[in-house]
């Protein structure tokens, strides 16, 4: 059982903004359509999608931050008992750390990761907020380019 891949998990972090119109959902970045099929969806659906949005993360991730050591970061993330997907790249492990407690710490490399020179002007809370609208923008233009005109074309 160690190499089989675990059941993608929805990635609902329970702040939808579908339901008020929006066609990227804000809080887990997926399409409109994937929340309202999710459980209709394969298991290699569903990972199409994961994959998706973590290529999106990891790829906003690392343009601000850097990990200097996912063990140590691993380490963190199991003392104080937080809840991360230890199959996935350690980028996706540091954003659940930052949403759990960004503003609890004061030394990144007491974490395993550094803020980018060009980041360190701001705190890791505004850090995490501005990561998190990235990854929505991203998710909104993959959503624009591939799907939202295939929509508006059939209307």
């Amino acid at each position: 059982m160690a190499d089989s891949v675990p059941r993608i998990k929805t990635p609902c972090i329970g702040v939808c903004s579908t339901g008020i119109g929006d066609d990227v959902c804000r809080g887990c970045k997926r399409f409109c359509h994937e929340i309202i099929d999710w459980n209709g969806y394969s298991q290699e659906q569903k990972g199409i999608i994961d994959q998706r949005l973590d290529s999106f993360l990891v790829q906003v991730m690392g343009d601000k931050l850097h990990i200097v050591n996912a063990e140590l970061l691993r380490w963190q993330l199991d003392t104080q008992q937080l809840r991360y997907p230890a199959h996935k790249a350690p980028y996706i492990w540091l954003f659940q750390l930052l949403r759990a407690g960004a503003g609890q710490i004061q030394e990144p490399r007491q974490y395993g990761f550094v803020v980018d020179a060009n980041w360190q002007h701001l705190g890791l809370p505004a850090l995490r907020e501005v990561i998190d609208n990235e990854f929505y923008q991203l998710s909104l233009a993959h959503y624009e380019r591939y799907i939202g005109r295939f929509v508006q074309k059939r209307a």
